[in-house]
């Protein structure tokens, strides 16, 4: 039995995660978990684990409340608090599902610790995959990814890693990829969270309309399995029932297909890839008829373009590119800009920074704050 500490419980892919181990009784304990300020959903959990012994809130005040309530738990609070709920808990892994920067110290937390990593943040890679890289060359850790189009790879490059041309993510094309680039000057953020085929958060639902998302994902791609941006390509694929593709130099291709339930990726990264799954190899993806694709396009979407200059730069772009798009996102959710407002900041934002190659954990926390900074004000005009 694997001891599990859920970071993000109270979060989709968090909720689902408490679902798989509900499934496997027999194979994961859950000792420890945070929730946010979704403290309401503490006692439902418990009820559920009756083997969590620690709890990670975000205010004092909801950790003093709680502890009364359950003194013979162990409460933490605040950012401080998950890293302390990663350390102490001596979990043997450790599910990371929380939303957004976050969830970085977190991640390296877990792994300087030698845990196994469940990884659904992608915010962990995208900003400090340097830092991730640098601890698992040493042995530090080991790390597997919840993404589904992440998953699909893996098991994949699991059934045959020789010959690869390409590595092909798939891409729903969000809640506006039927509409032109002059039909998204008024959209709101009501229509932006109405996803066409997955239910998740509102950060990740708005990134998958602008295509922010899949841009994470490549950078991700890049980091997981050392390919080159050049080899990472991406498609629109209406039904998100094929998860990802490998594309050899013979010119077939391996697919991994499946109902769009984060359950199932869920599930991989808990077993560390023991579970059972299957592939298919075909000569064309698009001989599946009831399926639909489409290129993507960068005009379309010219988010997609800061995946190349964070992977071709590294440094600290990805902590400009994440922290910008995050302030970003939250201003249009809140309705105080315009769903292209995002893109737009982003850029200015991207295109200001003066780079800083291997960057420690303290210049990437600069970096995320003044460019936090920076957004504010260009939201506020």
């Amino acid at each position: 039995m694997i001891s599990i500490c859920l970071l993000g419980a109270s979060g989709s892919i968090g909720s689902q995660t408490l679902e798989v181990m509900e499934s496997y009784p027999h194979d994961f304990a859950l000792t420890a978990f945070s929730v946010g300020h979704q403290t309401r959903k503490i006692s439902p959990i418990i009820k559920r684990f009756p083997s969590v012994s620690m709890i990670c809130v975000q205010e004092k005040s909801a950790m003093n409340k709680y502890a009364k309530k359950y003194p013979n738990l162990r409460f933490f609070y605040g950012n401080e608090g998950l890293v302390s709920l990663v350390e102490c808990s001596h979990a043997e892994m450790i599910v990371n599902a929380l939303v957004g920067f976050v969830g970085l110290v977190p991640s390296l937390t877990a792994l300087e610790n030698n845990r196994l990593l469940a990884l659904a943040n992608k915010e962990s890679l995208v900003v400090g995959g340097e830092l991730i890289k640098d601890l698992l060359s040493r042995g530090k850790g080991k790390l597997f990814p919840i993404d589904s189009e992440h998953v699909a790879l893996a098991k994949c490059l699991a059934v045959d890693s020789k010959n690869v041309k390409n590595l092909i993510l798939t891409a729903s094309g969000g809640s506006f990829r039927h509409l032109a680039r002059e039909d998204l000057k008024n959209v709101t953020p009501e229509q932006a969270l109405h996803h066409p085929t997955w239910k998740m958060g509102s950060k990740i639902t708005i990134d998958s309309a602008t295509m922010m998302n899949k841009t994470f994902e490549i950078i991700e791609a890049h980091y997981l399995f050392d390919y080159p941006f050049s080899k990472i390509k991406v498609i629109i694929h209406d039904e998100s029932m094929i998860h990802s593709m490998i594309e050899y130099k013979g010119g077939t291709y391996r697919l991994d297909i499946g109902k769009a339930d984060m359950r199932v990726p869920i599930t991989y990264a808990l077993s560390q890839g023991l579970c059972l799954y299957q592939t298919y190899l075909c000569s064309d993806y698009r001989q599946f008829a009831e399926y639909h694709f489409s290129p993507l396009s960068a005009k379309r979407f010219p988010v997609i373009k800061w995946a190349k200059k964070v992977i071709a730069k590294k440094g600290t772009f990805g902590a400009v590119l994440n922290a910008a798009n995050e302030a970003a996102v939250s201003a249009f959710i809140k309705g105080k800009i315009s769903f292209l407002d995002i893109e737009r900041i982003v850029s200015i934002l991207m295109k200001k920074h003066a780079n800083i190659e291997h960057p420690t954990l303290k210049d990437i926390l600069e970096v995320d704050a003044v460019t936090r900074q920076m957004a504010a004000k260009l939201i506020n005009k």
